[in-house]
């Protein structure tokens, strides 16, 4: 699902115009992207949790030389995963 086909369902689904559904999906992934530059999780009961990870450094090879090893430097990565509820739901 693409997201213009998410907002024509979420438009259907909540009985609102297609612009309040984009207004509101836009308004869930801002405050999902604040919350998680702020370091905080955001949990939404039975659906699942979106987290910020840190990946260590590690050793690498150069894709354009692979007999060269490159430093890959320590970052900051974002997760989901997934509840119970939506486990269950899809198997």
């Amino acid at each position: 699902m693409h997201k213009h086909e998410l907002i024509d369902a979420l438009a259907a689904k909540l009985d609102v115009g297609k612009s309040e559904a984009e207004k509101i999906l836009h308004g869930f992934v801002d405050v999902v992207i604040e919350s998680l530059k702020a370091g905080q999780e955001v949990n939404i009961s039975g659906f699942g949790s979106f987290v910020v990870m840190t990946r260590s450094a590690r050793m690498g090879v150069n894709p354009q030389n692979p007999a060269q090893k490159i430093q890959i430097a320590a970052t900051k990565v974002p997760k989901f995963r997934a509840g119970k509820n939506l486990k269950d739901a899809v198997r």
